[in-house]
């Protein structure tokens, strides 16, 4: 087993695993916390500094702490650099964290030498927008606005609210062992996306080697089909479906890991823990 080391960034535990002479960064979504990499640090750790952090406002031992877009990717470059202050790092993103994550590439391309983004791609596009029909975006609307509402609300009923709709949303850790971290405190970026704090977002297009996992078994895509396709074509990137939800790596964790190990050129990929909170049964 790898020791843990724990820093501090302003207000933020950073947890780093294993070693090697690379770093990867995983930054998580809505409604998880860095446990949701759990497997992927089993898998890395051996050959990689694995850096993990449950974003601000995630934490129920924190309180609640509303970051805005330039706020978030700021903090995440004081964590990268804290991390990781020489070297250039591989992120590993997912959900929310894909959203920070490729807004940060774009403002510190220097500090990013490869991506692995997992089923977000570039929503800050009218591409994407325009690629969704009616309904999707009628379903999209209403999750997200039930989500920012129950954030204003009364905690208890806010919390309820919230832990329904990650029920429905099929999220891992609506029914982990630890879903009681699942609140009203973690819906805040879609309060800030309703309320235009997203506007300043960029179009993304990679700068470097990305992989792009993404789940075939949903009801709409979070990406373009034409994002993807230029994506795949792009020297150094990579794009594959699985069958699998929103949680790729939760849904097919052992495809998942594999196509991680292959593309970042380790070894092999560790089979997941079956018993692990979170695993699919």
């Amino acid at each position: 087993m790898n020791a843990v080391q724990t820093i501090e960034v302003d207000g933020t535990t950073v947890l780093i695993e294993g070693t090697g002479p690379d770093t990867v960064v995983m930054i998580h979504g809505w409604p998880d916390t860095h446990g949701l990499w759990d497997a992927q640090v089993a898998l890395l750790s051996p050959h990689l500094r694995c850096v993990r952090f449950t974003l601000p406002g995630s934490d129920p031992q924190r309180g609640r702490r509303a970051l805005s877009l330039q706020q978030m990717t700021a903090h995440i470059a004081a964590i990268v650099d804290a991390a990781s202050p020489q070297q250039a790092v591989t992120l590993l993103l997912h959900d929310w964290g894909a959203i920070y994550g490729y807004q940060y590439t774009l403002q510190h391309p220097q500090r990013v030498a490869r991506i692995v983004g997992v089923d977000i791609g570039d929503t800050a596009s009218g591409e994407f927008v325009r690629s969704l029909s009616f309904k999707p975006k009628l379903m999209i609307a209403s999750y997200q606005l039930w989500l920012a509402l129950a954030y204003h609300l009364p905690a208890g009923l806010g919390d309820r609210m919230t832990h329904w709709m990650a029920r429905q949303l099929r999220a891992p850790a609506a029914n982990a062992a630890n879903g009681a971290h699942v609140g009203a405190h973690m819906n805040h970026p879609y309060v800030s996306q309703w309320s235009g704090g997203f506007r300043s977002a960029r179009r993304f297009t990679p700068h470097c080697p990305m992989l792009f996992i993404y789940g075939q078994r949903k009801l709409f895509m979070f990406h373009a089909p034409a994002w993807a396709q230029r994506l795949a074509g792009l020297p150094g990137c990579a794009v594959h479906g699985l069958k699998a939800g929103h949680w790729v790596m939760v849904n097919q964790p052992a495809q998942f890991n594999q196509l991680l190990a292959d593309w970042l050129g380790l070894p092999s990929a560790v089979q997941p823990n079956p018993n692990r909170p979170g695993a699919p049964t």
